[in-house]
């Protein structure tokens, strides 16, 4: 069933969503918080972009041009909707691809940053396979893996360009070890804890094309706090008119 729902707090902005699919995360408003954006950025990409969350999160902190792709029409369909209901269309362009098509749509170096939420389970993980098949594309790399992104981001990326991601903290190891064959250098890095006590889940990672050496290793962000409510940092990204959730 699709509804329309407030895109968090953002006055008179709304999303459109399917029930029967993903619904918008919080690790979408994560990541777009934890982007570095530039003044001089000119045009930022979001790959794998679904109905269009972080797009039209990013477009709250910049005047950038912002495209997405996203290969499923169903959920491609409700990313346009969202967006000319909140009138962001001459900014934010979504296209309905294959994200490897981004290369021959742009050409090399195009864009300055890439944003990328991306399917978290590689195809040999089985335990959290699902039988809807949109789901399962937007879970596991089936459409899109780690060498995809990275190859992606290597040719429309311009040098010096960005590249953030939130992925399972577990693929570190992985994503680190891939993004190095492919050039990037991680330079920031944040991990997610669901409370206090509780091991890491979530990180996020930010890379550059080209980049020096030198790690940036942010303080850990606790989403919840001992009694199931978003902590104070979570709090303000949604403002003030956030909800508790558990």
């Amino acid at each position: 069933m699709i509804v329309k729902n407030n895109l968090l707090n953002f006055k008179d902005a709304y999303i459109y969503q399917d029930t029967d699919y993903f619904k918008f995360s919080l690790d979408s408003l994560l990541l777009a918080n934890f982007v570095t954006i530039n003044l001089r950025d000119k045009n930022i990409l979001d790959i794998a972009t679904g109905n269009a969350p972080i797009p039209m999160l990013l477009s709250f902190r910049t005047k950038a041009n912002i495209y997405g792709v996203e290969i499923q029409k169903s959920v491609f369909d409700l990313g346009v909707k969202s967006i000319i209901e909140n009138k962001m269309d001459k900014q934010i362009t979504i296209i309905n691809d294959d994200a490897k098509n981004v290369i021959n749509l742009f050409g090399d170096d195009y864009f300055d940053v890439i944003t990328c939420n991306p399917p978290y389970f590689d195809t040999n993980n089985s335990l959290f396979e699902n039988v809807n098949s949109v789901k399962a594309i937007a879970r596991h790399e089936k459409l899109l893996n780690l060498d995809d992104i990275f190859t992606i981001s290597k040719r429309v990326l311009k040098t010096n360009g960005r590249l953030a991601m939130v992925h399972r903290t577990e693929r570190l190891t992985q994503i680190l070890d891939i993004a190095s064959k492919y050039g990037f250098m991680a330079k920031k890095i944040r991990f997610i804890y669901p409370k206090e006590n509780r091991n890491s889940d979530l990180m996020l990672i930010e890379f550059v094309k080209g980049g020096k050496k030198g790690l940036k290793m942010i303080y850990p962000l606790i989403v919840y706090d001992s009694d199931g409510n978003y902590n104070i940092e979570i709090k303000n990204m949604f403002g003030d008119d956030a909800h508790d959730t558990k």
